[in-house]
């Protein structure tokens, strides 16, 4: 049996569905791979902790775990003490961070020093394990992910922002970020967590609604829930959806690029036969082949439309550079 190393009493449906996905998928955590888990201790990270942890042999992979202490609250280091009692047990290699209250004084800020701190472990650990790739594992399930949809959608988010989250990515050189159990709900990570007895430590600022993805969380899906029951399930449909509609429309849009394209210039003629949204996108392309920095949504718009109604011009844009264009061409100069 796949799961000969783990008793039929331990061996559960989460177990299966996992080892089943990542079968199907060899190239979401490769064998052998070294493996990174950031475990804040609420049932997410620990039932991926302990998913992982069951399967790592059939797998042949090498975990450690790392944990940040926001100190956010009086009994986080009390949480991360009792973590890294957990791991010693389980004879799992912990990592611990505490964060500055200046380097943490939004969500945002406190989202961008986890990835740092895991960012700069890894690269550590590149060195100490002499290998060529890490592996980030995060505890994502699909219930995060329908309510980063609902977010991205009140702020007005474009295609992309609306597809679902990625379960693998580059996070940079070497580093990958994996999310296994996004085929899960949270539901099923609370029902695994207390099937298999496994000890919770549930930051008390989760339930604290001044913060937007914690409203979303306790108020606003529950209410879509008892309204549309299911609905979340839905939500993450739709944005696979999305995803592939994403995917199709860059794939044509290069298309329609490289139609439009002669040498390094572009047809002006046929970019004005386009419709609006499909002139700001490939000249967004063409601007990022010379520009780094990229123009706004509504700057795009009207550069677009002074292309079309003028036949000759030049408009000034970032690093030194122009845009010029006559009846025929668009063009780069440098200033």
């Amino acid at each position: 049996m796949s799961h000969k190393n783990l008793t039929q009493k331990n061996w559960t449906s989460w177990h299966h569905l996992l080892h089943k996905e990542l079968l199907n998928d060899k190239k979401l955590i490769p064998n052998g791979a070294n493996l990174l888990i950031a475990v804040s201790g609420g049932q997410d990270s620990m039932a991926l902790l302990n998913l992982i942890n069951d399967l790592k042999k059939q797998h042949n992979w090498c975990i450690s775990v790392w944990h940040g202490d926001h100190q956010w609250h009086e009994k986080s280091s009390q949480y991360a003490l009792s973590l890294k009692s957990y791991c010693e047990k389980k004879k799992i290699t912990l990592y611990l961070d505490k964060a500055k209250k200046d380097d943490i004084t939004s969500e945002e800020k406190a989202r961008d020093w986890r990835y740092k701190k895991l960012s700069e472990k890894s690269k550590n650990l590149l060195i100490e394990k002499k290998q060529t790739k890490i592996y980030l594992l995060t505890g994502h399930t699909s219930t995060d992910n329908a309510e980063t949809f609902i977010l991205n959608l009140a702020r007005g988010s474009n295609y992309a922002g609306l597809s679902n989250i990625e379960s693998k990515r580059l996070l940079e050189k070497q580093i990958y970020l994996i999310r296994p159990i996004l085929i899960f709900t949270r539901e099923d990570t609370k029902k695994f967590c207390e099937r298999m007895n496994i000890p919770v430590w549930e930051d008390p600022t989760n339930s604290d609604i001044k913060i937007k993805r914690n409203l979303v969380r306790n108020k606003v899906v529950p209410i879509l829930e008892s309204i549309y029951p299911g609905c979340s399930e839905r939500i993450n449909t739709f944005t696979q959806k999305m995803k592939n509609y994403d995917d199709e429309r860059n794939d044509l849009s290069e298309l329609a690029y490289l139609f439009c394209k002669k040498k390094k210039s572009v047809k002006r003629d046929l970019l004005n036969s386009l419709c609006l949204d499909a002139r700001c996108t490939i000249l967004n392309k063409f601007l990022s082949e010379v520009c780094t920095k990229q123009l706004s949504s509504k700057n795009l718009s009207n550069l677009s439309t002074v292309i079309l109604k003028k036949n000759k011009g030049r408009i000034d844009l970032p690093e030194n550079l122009k845009i010029v264009w006559d009846n025929n061409y668009i063009d780069f100069e440098k200033i």
